[in-house]
């Protein structure tokens, strides 16, 4: 079988900034599981992993257009600190409901009513350097597709 839309893909990876850093990984827990072609994934992880099968490996560099986006200094907005769980920090991360859906906000500073927070994922702006290996290939339940994200093997986990 190979990776196509509307398959639940598990893979084994870790990501790396331009500086050799590692961002994030698997190795060593779970490995990561999602909907190939639902948006589950930045664009050029999904192109680079299109069409693989299980026990392939897969590197690739991709580009913060293919990523993250990048940096939108213009989104970085003041609220009210009320709008705000009790007793933030600067530099906490906090979940936000937006038009646009939910997003996570990087609280950076707080002067009296207002918190300046920015939208920015951690990640924008970056050249990521993905190194994995196909673990497995499904196809993706009616739920699955219906919820937009894979359960699991064995079914519903929230």
């Amino acid at each position: 079988m190979q990776i196509a839309a509307q398959k639940v893909v598990s893979i084994s990876y870790t990501l790396k900034d331009d500086a050799g850093e590692t961002v994030d990984t698997s190795v060593g827990g779970e490995p990561l599981v999602y909907i190939h072609g639902v948006g589950n994934l930045v664009p050029g992880l999904e192109k680079a992993l299109e069409g693989k099968a299980a026990g392939d490996h897969v590197s690739v560099v991709v580009s913060p257009e293919e990523g993250y986006g990048v940096r939108d200094e213009s989104l970085i907005r003041k609220v009210p600190v009320r709008k705000l769980p009790p007793k933030v920090q600067p530099g906490a991360r906090v979940r936000a409901q937006t038009d646009a859906g939910p997003v996570v906000l990087l609280v950076l500073a707080i002067q009296g009513d207002y918190a300046t927070v920015d939208p920015n994922h951690p990640l924008a702006s970056k050249t990521l350097h993905f190194d994995g290996d196909v673990v497995t290939i499904r196809d993706a339940t009616a739920e699955e597709l219906q919820h937009g994200h894979a359960h699991g093997p064995e079914g519903h986990h929230h």
